[in-house]
């Protein structure tokens, strides 16, 4: 017989006096007014004294800043009105409108139109946006798990339908949980196998996962909750695999539906006026607008102009030189469009100059060291992106995960505990900087000296034709550039790519087409790339997926290859944290060694969104810090759109 027990309020409030939940720790984050309760209900089986957790939501701590009855999220306005459309302009070329396959480039936003049993924002991004690490149910009413981890119920909502109207039920979970390890990505299949070795449907709308004895408990529970639901019934009917590049979707749950696709020039898609969740307290205040629209453009000047002429209606941007001078027109400085800076809470994505690691020529750290210092990010600010820039050094930038100095206390001791695979050197080193370069000079003299000291330390000599060679071969790289970034990051590289040629290493610079770029990225088809890994805040599996070595060779979300039995082990451990102070002493260790490692050159960051709209948006006061929400929950005011029409300002 079960016995409910539920926490006593004082019992809640001790734990709010110590809780460190990831909101507070970032600058004060939490919720102001609401009260931090671990909110969970703990039922205990007499027969078995198997403690079972059941709760409306799920984080590892068990802590939930939002009660079970909350009414909303406290940075949404949930009198936000619905209406209007937002456009949005981006520059490549899709193929296919089916986001989960290696096969085609997928449209924007495809992916969006899926729920999950635990809910998240749109395209994958925070849901609550103002909390790390929690999350709350949407396809799911309540989820049931045993203290240890070994097993997770969820319990769905009967009322969920799909667009076409027909019921989601715990029958699609396990078929889109097995699809994905049947047709899905290799290194997800792979990893989840190991970790999830069955599911069990128990009625229509309950349904079990199992986990693996002996592993971490780590990214279970979550992994599962956040599978996408897709019609079991539609893709019998159709045939369709996953593994396939396609134009046709599957109905998905979520509150926007494809309403039209015209390849390679626009999709739009609808909200659903049927959308079963639009009244849980999880979808209060936001999916605001009727439509949303994304233009395509063949490259990224084209996009900025569209965008000046009322073309699409909000734009991030991310070109330091058009953020300095290009909005210096008539509609910004009448207000039409409004130019705008709003905060970022999350470490800037870890983006730069990676390094493929299997290339033979890049294995030796010395190359690698010595074409880094061809890369002047002094100059490049000053001279490319008017100063507005700053320089990333860290895999968790900014956040007191960010590795510092040299080793000490927690994480010290956290990295001595893992033995002689810690190299000595890291122990007693500082956490690794990017070098310093001349702002007056792209070509800096100092660091070329050290770079060609470099190279002739590793062998490579400089022959009669200025270039060097090792054992008669050429030293020869080649670097993959998707030739629809904008024109300030290519030329940045450009003059990057001069450098290093300086330094008598025979690099050739690719531009090529984004559908060519992305099959090339796919096949690892490069010495160098631009690219970015994840940054991280918390510990999970995905962090092997990123940066292990078992799925090194063909992991999409591993570019450099990295295959390090010391970071392997770091994350090993980190998943095993039994709280928070060991988690954060594990990532910070985890930080350092990804830049001892030495797997990109670190370019530059924006601590900041920049963003450009046309006067008809709002927003709340607050923008959380986790996402900037303009296609979660911001709103349209219909007065100044036709405000905006009858001024000529937009079309």
């Amino acid at each position: 017989m079960r016995k409910s027990q539920r926490r006593h309020p004082a019992q809640a409030q001790a734990r709010a006096t110590v809780a460190r939940g990831r909101s507070t720790r970032w600058g004060g984050l939490a919720v102001l007014g609401l009260i931090i309760t671990l909110a969970f209900a703990s039922m205990l089986r007499a027969d078995e004294h198997e403690t079972i957790v059941s709760s409306y939501g799920y984080s590892f701590y068990g802590d939930l800043t939002y009660p079970e009855d909350y009414p909303n999220f406290a940075y949404v306005n949930p009198n936000a009105p619905k209406g209007g459309e937002i456009a949005l302009g981006t520059v490549g070329t899709f193929d296919s409108m089916h986001p989960y396959t290696r096969k085609g480039r997928a449209g924007a936003l495809s992916s969006s139109i899926y729920e999950s049993l635990l809910g998240e924002g749109v395209n994958g991004t925070a849901a609550p946006a103002d909390v790390y690490g929690e999350n709350y149910c949407l396809l799911c009413e309540r989820l049931e798990y045993d203290e240890d981890k070994n097993w997770v119920i969820f319990y769905m909502r009967p009322e969920a339908r799909f667009s076409d109207g027909s019921l989601v039920t715990a029958y699609d979970i396990a078929f889109s949980h097995n699809l994905l390890l049947d047709e899905g990505l290799k290194s997800y299949a792979d990893a989840v196998r190991k970790r999830i070795p069955k599911v069990e449907v128990i009625d229509d709308y309950t349904i079990k996962f199992y986990f693996t004895e002996g592993i971490s408990r780590r990214s279970l529970i979550d992994q599962v909750g956040f599978v996408p639901a897709w019609s079991r019934k539609w893709y019998e009917e159709t045939g369709a695999k996953l593994d396939e590049s396609r134009l046709e979707i599957s109905p998905g749950s979520g509150p926007y539906m494809v309403d039209s696709v015209d390849v390679n020039r626009r999709i739009v898609y609808k909200r659903n006026p049927d959308y079963w969740g639009n009244d849980l307290p999880f979808n209060v205040g936001r999916n605001n607008f009727d439509t949303i629209r994304i233009e395509y453009f063949g490259d990224a000047e084209a996009a900025f102009q569209a965008f000046l002429a009322g073309e699409f209606t909000f734009r991030t941007e991310n070109d330091s030189k058009k953020w300095a001078t290009g909005y210096e027109t008539p509609k910004v400085r009448s207000g039409a469009i409004v130019k705008a800076e709003f905060p970022d809470g999350s470490p800037p994505t870890p983006s730069g100059i990676v390094f493929n690691l299997n290339s033979e020529v890049l294995k030796d750290k010395r190359v690698r060291e010595a074409i880094s210092l061809a890369f002047n990010f002094e100059w490049t600010n000053a001279s490319l992106q008017y100063g507005l820039f700053k320089q990333r050094a860290s895999f968790t930038q900014d956040t007191p995960l960010m590795a510092t100095g040299v080793p000490e206390g927690a994480e010290l001791a956290f990295l001595e505990g893992l033995g002689d695979i810690v190299p000595s050197d890291m122990l007693t080193a500082e956490a690794r900087q990017p070098h310093t370069s001349d702002e007056a000079r792209l070509f800096d003299r100092r660091n070329a000296r050290k770079a060609m000291a470099l190279l002739d330390a590793a062998g490579w000599a400089v022959g009669d034709n200025g270039v060097r060679s090792k054992d008669g071969k050429t030293l020869a790289i080649n670097y993959l550039f998707n030739s629809s970034s904008p024109d300030t990051l290519s030329g940045a590289m450009e003059n990057f790519v001069s450098n290093v040629q300086k330094l008598g290493i025979d690099i050739t610079f690719e531009k090529v087409d984004p559908s060519q770029y992305t099959s090339r990225e796919r096949d690892r088809d490069y010495d160098l790339v631009y690219d970015a890994y994840a940054a991280f805040l918390g510990t999970g599996t995905g962090l092997m997926q990123r940066f292990g070595s078992e799925t090194a060779d063909f992991s999409l979300f591993n570019p450099a290859g990295l295959a390090s039995p010391m970071v392997d082990a770091i994350i090993e451990a980190s998943l095993n944290a039994s709280n928070r102070e060991e988690e954060d002493a594990s990532l910070m260790a985890l930080d350092r060694a990804l830049r001892y490692e030495f797997i990109m050159i670190p370019v530059w960051y924006n601590p900041v969104h920049w963003v450009a709209y046309y006067d008809m948006f709002e927003h709340p006061d607050t923008i959380p810090p986790y996402a900037l929400g303009q296609l979660d929950f911001w709103w349209y005011n219909e007065e100044k759109a036709q405000s905006l029409k009858a001024s000529g300002a937009l079309r």
